[in-house]
């Protein structure tokens, strides 16, 4: 008599936390940029950051282009995940002005571990906490990753995504912005 009662516990603690998880971003949709996004933006993209060779990078180098910024780590397995289809977008719409970029929170010889056995096709950067304050100014509350920027081409933040962001619904919208 006492299975079903624990078969349902478990079924109601597994839908509580699909309902959790849902509320706080990680399973939700893209979503609109905060309104005070300008100066944060701005700032963002003037931080010195390095690449793996360790090489000063600024994000302004991009100005013009619609840049995909994406928050990761190596440790973090819904990163790792989206980061092939991010690879090939990058890779398939390149020429035509979308430029994606990741900001690992992580130090150069694991992201350049990680290089050989994913590669991709986009420059992989290094932040520090200051850079994840600058993820929270652009919406990023949670300090949680993945998380991903959209910017247009006049540098403005035109959606954000706290979690995993699948190729098939992150290329309509990269679609829309080229269309601008």
């Amino acid at each position: 008599m006492k299975r079903p009662t624990v078969w349902l516990a478990l079924a109601g603690i597994v839908l509580l936390l699909a309902v959790a998880g849902y509320q706080l971003g990680f399973m939700g949709k893209a979503q609109e940029p905060p309104t005070k996004s300008a100066a944060s933006a701005s700032a963002l993209m003037s931080l010195p950051l390095t690449d793996v060779a360790g090489r000063t990078q600024r994000l302004d180098q991009w100005r013009g282009k619609v840049l995909v910024i994406n928050y990761w780590a190596t440790w973090c397995a819904p990163c790792r995940d989206e980061m092939p289809g991010f690879s090939r977008l990058h890779e398939k719409y390149q020429s035509k002005g979308i430029q994606f970029v990741g900001i690992s929170i992580d130090d150069a010889a694991k992201i350049a571990e990680f290089q050989k056995m994913t590669p991709v096709s986009y420059p992989l950067l290094i932040g520090d906490m200051n850079t994840m304050t600058k993820s929270a100014e652009l919406g990023n509350s949670r300090q949680a990753l993945p998380f991903t920027a959209v910017f247009d081409r006049e540098g403005n933040l035109a959606m954000t995504k706290l979690g995993r962001w699948s190729e098939a619904d992150l290329e309509p919208k990269l679609n829309e912005l080229m269309s601008r």
